[in-house]
């Protein structure tokens, strides 16, 4: 049996797209074509605008369709707070939860020397640079809590030590948590990094 190479070639594209194999693919695409061409054009039209003129913000790395993008051009915004994360959807996540008001600086991913990323990579230097220039009086350090989060962490705290007060997302036990559920390592930090309760 012998398909449309072009239907072919629609379904191969569609499953560059994390998550979508061989039949979500197929099923878009002759959803696409059967039911919601307009829609689908739409989607074409948008696509190409946006890989074509969305670009990594000059100052924090995050992804823009202006210069300085529009959360560095805001001035009501605390200048002397600095969020560095590892990749644009972290800001997105921050901000939806409107709890937070600084700037953010993104590195290109985090230190992982099985994948070729050092500290040239991932662009450490630059924000030493950021923080030597701009001198905020906060870094606040919201990578994972995973292996090569912690190193990233770690390599950050030597990096800037003396010229900024670097904190961390508080870890460990998550509301609505059972303690019988965690991990040990999720334990661990929650036993080491313990507060004070307040009255």
């Amino acid at each position: 049996m012998s398909i449309s190479p072009l239907l072919q070639d629609l379904e191969n594209a569609l499953r560059c797209l994390p998550g979508v194999g061989p039949r979500s693919a197929a099923r878009m695409a002759l959803h696409l074509l059967e039911r919601d061409r307009d829609r689908g054009l739409n989607l074409a039209k948008t696509l190409q605008q946006a890989l074509t003129e969305i670009e990594y913000c000059e100052r924090c790395r995050n992804l823009t369709e202006i210069q300085p993008c529009r959360i560095c051009q805001d001035d009501s915004r605390d200048q002397n707070l600095l969020c560095v994360v590892s990749s644009p959807s972290d800001i997105l996540v921050i901000e939806q939860s409107g709890l937070f008001r600084g700037r953010y600086h993104c590195l290109a991913g985090l230190l992982s020397p099985l994948e070729g990323l050092g500290a040239q990579e991932i662009g450490l230097a630059t924000l030493y640079e950021r923080v030597l220039r701009e001198k905020p009086d906060e870094c606040l350090v919201a990578l994972a809590s995973t292996v090569e989060g912690e190193a990233t962490t770690h390599q950050i705290v030597m990096g800037l030590e003396g010229s900024v007060c670097v904190t961390r997302l508080a870890q460990g036990v998550p509301v609505g948590g059972e303690l019988d559920h965690l991990d040990i390592s999720t334990l661990s930090q929650a036993l080491t990094s313990r507060t004070e309760v307040q009255r």
